[in-house]
């Protein structure tokens, strides 16, 4: 076929109505789980049995931490043991749901193999769970990548989901509002005290940003939280910078199931 012949046949599909080039496409492409890739009825959702693994994250929880509780206490508001004897940086967190099976699958696909189309997908579901902190919030921020790394991975999957879970919220994202200022060993694998110890310093508000900051409730978007070093030392970087107070948002957290709330 030569190029004028395929040209020609992508405009005739570009001139045809949407609903009949969507059901063009399904037949070419037909949709599948954006977890494990089985067939699905509609495009960028999941299967039923990757659903049905999801350990998504609903009150009763921790309303700073967002970690659940494996009871209802019947009283809104309530602290876990964790929150209460060591608060974090950072006012509040949500998340998704916990960070294993499904979600876990989720993440590294998004991550490691450039599947960037999933961004839309969980940045839905992050818009819904973080719905109460994006109506207070004046300003989005995504954690920042250190410059190799993003140089390596050629973007960041929380700059990503902080676009897609804002999207029509009317709430700007703002990822020059931060920076890495530092290198940092990887995380995975390392205590919490080392991995806080690996942080401090990492992150700062470059000095033309801070009138911005000035008074600003701030929303901080990461893929995962683990132990919460990340958060609270990018949380740390912004009050310092200027910022009221900062709320968390992530897709998915690392829950212990040994206590309630951690």
């Amino acid at each position: 076929m030569t190029g004028a012949v395929r040209v020609r046949g992508l405009h005739r599909l570009a001139g045809l109505p949407g609903l009949a080039l969507r059901g063009f496409v399904g037949l070419v492409y037909p949709p599948s789980c954006i977890a494990c890739g089985a067939a699905t009825a509609v495009p960028h959702a999941l299967c039923a049995g990757c659903w049905s693994e999801m350990r998504f994250i609903e009150r009763p929880y921790c309303e700073r931490l967002g970690t659940p509780f494996s009871v209802d206490l019947g009283a809104p508001g309530l602290l876990s043991p964790a929150a209460l004897a060591d608060p974090p940086v950072y006012q509040r967190a949500r998340a998704v749901a916990r960070y294993d099976a499904t979600a876990r699958r989720l993440v590294q696909r998004l991550k490691y193999e450039d599947r960037l189309d999933l961004a839309g997908a969980l940045g839905g579901m992050m818009a819904r769970a973080g719905a109460e902190l994006m109506a207070e919030a004046d300003l989005v921020v995504p954690v920042p990548l250190w410059r190799w790394r993003l140089w390596r991975r050629r973007f960041n999957q929380a700059a990503l989901l902080a676009r897609t879970a804002t999207r029509g919220s009317g709430v700007p994202v703002a990822p020059e509002l931060l920076a890495r200022v530092r290198r940092t060993r990887q995380q995975v694998g390392l205590s919490r005290a080392a991995r806080a110890e690996n942080l401090q310093g990492a992150f700062r508000v470059p000095d033309g940003m801070r009138p911005r900051l000035q008074g600003r409730r701030v929303l901080l978007v990461d893929d995962v939280l683990t132990t919460g070093a990340t958060a609270n030392a990018a949380a740390r970087a912004l009050l310092r910078g200027g910022a009221t107070a900062v709320d968390v948002l992530v897709f998915a957290r690392v829950v212990s199931d040994g206590r309630d709330g951690v």
